[in-house]
């Protein structure tokens, strides 16, 4: 009997859980695969939505959870952060033994995932690499490049990148976006949101009536622009008072700035009234895609707007430089950090309306064709090449 290769993935984030769940699934579904799951850092933090709630209520299974964030949200944290995640990764690692890891993306957890691997000698299959965007999340991005033995890019883009590096082209798989995945299958449906209870119980703040126009609003700190994040935000909430539309807003994640981004929505909550907000700590992955497709704008820095924007072809504000040097679709307009430019630019796409869909990063098959990539490839760390 041959037996079935195992295929661990870490949730670090809300983000990072959107990023790969149609990957765990089709893992968890493949005959010759066994999915292992890891949940650590945000994931397990109750002021970030404790996402791990959210996976093992869709099905999975956290065969470890790893404390790994250390408070603050300053630079010193995260780098501590990411150092704490080392430590206590491995540990993880060795008692379950995976075949191979698969990390998503840009984040601190993903790099301490990342060198863990490659100490340990474990198989490395790297997402959406070898994309840009001009902040640390491309200088960690591309170093988990660099360490990882099989790639899922998005497009062919980051996939020549990626090439560009050094990698074996052979190691190199264009497979689109995991996240788009969620997003194709949102989109087909023609339901009203199954949510709105839950969206009415939950959160803090007015009344939103889901069947008039609103505003999908995320705004994360730039860790390059530590100590900028209250002043940031503060303009786009004040860009928001201006226009008095209905909005939601999530709170941001946990990256070195997130107490000054939160700090500038605390304030604007004591001083404003804000009947017409409502603010949330986390979404499911399938509440935040709906409530994008029905939005009037998304308006922020998250890169949601950029990825599965286009493909939805929801309007959408991208403010400041987070998301600075990636390809984006017709769908976005890029604004400073300026009430003025904030509010002109939301009017402007609320009067344009949706956008028609461009399948950027994605057709809605990357978890299916990973999980066949993996199930079928021979993995040698030591040439570093897979077949």
């Amino acid at each position: 009997m041959v037996r079935m290769k195992k295929v661990c993935v870490v949730v670090g984030s809300r983000a990072n859980y959107s990023s790969i769940k149609s990957v765990m699934h089709a893992v968890q579904d493949h005959p010759d695969l066994q999915l292992q799951v890891i949940a650590g850092a945000s994931a397990l933090l109750d002021r970030f939505g404790a996402v791990v709630d959210t996976v093992e209520a869709d099905g999975f299974q956290a065969d470890a959870k790893v404390h790994m964030i250390i408070e603050g949200e300053t630079p010193t944290t995260m780098a501590k952060s990411t150092g704490l995640g080392l430590l206590e990764l491995p540990t993880v690692l060795e008692r379950l033994r995976p075949d191979v890891i698969v990390t998503v993306g840009d984040r601190f957890e993903t790099m301490a995932t990342a060198i863990g691997a490659a100490y340990m000698n474990i198989p490395l299959a790297h997402t959406m690499g070898g994309e840009i965007s001009g902040t640390i999340d491309e200088s960690i991005r591309h170093a988990v490049t660099k360490l990882s033995h099989i790639h899922f890019p998005a497009n062919q883009g980051a996939a020549d990148r990626i090439i560009r590096m050094g990698e074996d082209p052979s190691t190199v798989h264009v497979v689109g976006c995991p996240r788009i995945d969620l997003v194709a299958e949102i989109a087909d449906e023609n339901s009203r949101l199954p949510e709105r209870a839950w969206l009415e119980y939950e959160g803090v703040g007015g009344y939103i009536n889901l069947d008039e126009p609103f505003l999908l609003v995320s705004q994360h700190p730039v860790t390059t622009e530590y100590g900028d994040g209250e002043r940031q935000v503060t303009e786009t909430l004040m860009a928001l008072h201006d226009l008095q539309m209905p909005a939601i807003m999530l709170w941001p994640n946990v990256d070195a700035g997130s107490e000054d981004v939160s700090r500038g929505m605390r304030k604007f909550r004591e001083h404003y009234e804000h009947g017409y907000m409502r603010f949330y700590k986390n979404f499911s992955v399938e509440t935040y895609v709906r409530l994008m497709k029905r939005c009037a704008c998304k308006v922020g820095n998250s890169s949601a707007a950029i990825r599965e924007g286009p493909f939805l072809g929801t309007p959408a504000v991208n403010i400041g430089t987070r998301q600075i040097d990636r390809e984006r679709g017709s769908n976005v307009l890029d604004v400073d950090y300026d009430r003025g430019q904030i509010v002109d630019a939301i009017k402007k796409q609320i009067q344009h309306g949706t956008y028609p869909s461009e399948p950027i990063y994605g057709d809605g098959h990357a978890g299916e064709r990973i999980a066949d990539i993996l199930a079928t490839v021979e993995f040698n760390i030591h040439k570093r090449m897979m077949y």
